[in-house]
């Protein structure tokens, strides 16, 4: 994410450079028509001749002056875009760092306990396929009808160093769910300023059907805070270890939602795995797209929709505001999960 963002402010820094050389050159280019103009007319052999050569060079002289004046304005921008790339290549710079200390400890710590955790993992998932295939066997003789309840939504949003509009997002989702027409069936536990504590104890906390993450993130990561009162650059956490955090309960969300850049990319360690139902982004998603996105789709979960049509209630909503597909969310589910028959909220009896 800050890799492309110094990219974006170098290219913005060159192309204002650009922009004041080429003010430059034409400034000096209008000096010098404004001098040849002058010397014109103090050679001129009659007073109508050396007036209009006057009047030529006040005109070049104006135009150099206004040439000066964008060049200014530019090579102002140009410095500021420097500040700004500077800025933004030393946080690279460090979380590069944290994250190739973090890499290296990890490595030693898996290069150590592979071979245990490679067999304890294959013991956990013949287990889990007996004891699903015992549950599936004798559900319908030994289990009651499950108890209905609340939609239960865990929302979770970060924006360490406040360039994100999270607290709109939040507050446009409440606003939403409480106009719809099954507003007393969720339930929202909104947590702004976003911690890893806070996602683990909202999972096994709140039990969370849906988790909602708003921030910032990749193809492989998400960004938390840090418990700091100050902006900051954030905790990065890996895509793996958001998952396991996500899986860590006894009953995992049946929908995660990341409303995120380059989001869709986590989508296979969560789909089946963690969770049916996934929402991600596939490239970079403005604020206001990410609300607006966010906003309808819980309207239609709260009208009792399905989660196909709340996405596509979604994917609509940006579609009206002149996003295309590429740009477009993507929904990913399990094999044995059909988002279109997925209804969330429902009316209790």
């Amino acid at each position: 994410m800050y890799r492309r963002q110094v990219d974006r402010k170098r290219q913005q820094r060159l192309d204002a450079e650009r922009k004041t050389g080429i003010y430059r050159s034409r400034e000096a280019d209008k000096r010098a028509a404004a001098s040849q103009a002058l010397e014109a007319a103090r050679r001129a052999s009659n007073a109508s001749s050396a007036a209009s050569r006057q009047r030529d060079a006040q005109r070049h002289d104006a135009a150099a002056n206004a040439a000066a004046k964008e060049a200014a304005r530019w090579q102002v921008k140009a410095a500021a875009y420097g500040k700004e790339e500077g800025s933004l290549a030393v946080k690279l710079t460090q979380i590069q760092q944290r994250e190739g200390e973090e890499l290296e400890r990890r490595r030693r710590r898996e290069q150590q306990a592979v071979d245990r955790r490679a067999a304890a993992d294959r013991a956990m998932l013949l287990d889990r396929v007996r004891s699903a295939e015992s549950l599936a066997a004798s559900a319908a003789e030994t289990l009651r009808p499950p108890k209905p309840e609340k939609l239960r939504v865990l929302m979770l949003a970060a924006s360490s160093e406040g360039d994100l509009r999270v607290g709109r997002e939040q507050k446009r989702i409440r606003a939403a769910v409480q106009s719809a027409l099954h507003r007393d069936l969720v339930e929202l536990d909104v947590r702004p300023s976003a911690t890893a504590n806070d996602l683990l104890d909202g999972i096994t906390g709140f039990r969370p059907h849906i988790v909602h993450f708003s921030g910032h993130s990749d193809d492989d990561l998400i960004v938390l805070e840090d418990e700091l009162d100050a902006h900051h650059p954030g905790v990065v956490v890996s895509a793996q270890a958001f998952a396991h955090a996500i899986a860590a309960t006894d009953t995992p969300p049946l929908l995660v939602v990341l409303n995120s850049c380059n989001s869709a990319g986590q989508a296979p360690l969560l789909v089946g795995h963690v969770a049916p139902f996934v929402v991600g982004m596939p490239s970079t998603i403005e604020d206001g797209d990410a609300i607006t996105y966010a906003t309808a789709f819980y309207a239609a979960v709260a009208n009792g929709q399905s989660i196909l049509s709340a996405h596509h209630s979604g994917r609509a909503a940006l579609e009206m505001a002149g996003l295309t597909e590429p740009d477009l969310p993507t929904l990913g589910h399990a094999a044995d999960a059909d988002p279109a028959e997925a209804v969330l909220v429902i009316p209790l009896t």
